[in-house]
């Protein structure tokens, strides 16, 4: 009888040490999604800029040959 219970005792400890393992786990896993997401929203920022800059540039480069002249005209 004394080795069931020992046995049901050492079952309790383990399902203690597996909750807070999984609290614990969790709690990494939305400190990760949350980190996932700030970086996926300033990779957005980060193209949505240099898009951007790439349209004026490419605007203005643009606007510099239409001025120029070939010089066989």
């Amino acid at each position: 009888m004394h080795d069931t219970e020992d046995r049901i005792t050492e079952l309790e400890i383990r399902l203690a040490w597996q909750d807070d393992l999984l609290d614990n786990l969790n709690q990494a896993l939305i400190r990760q999604q949350q980190q996932l997401d700030l970086m996926q929203q300033q990779l957005r920022r980060l193209y949505d800029m240099t898009t951007q800059q790439g349209q004026v540039e490419s605007g203005s480069l643009l606007a510099q040959l239409q001025q120029e002249i070939p010089p066989h005209y």
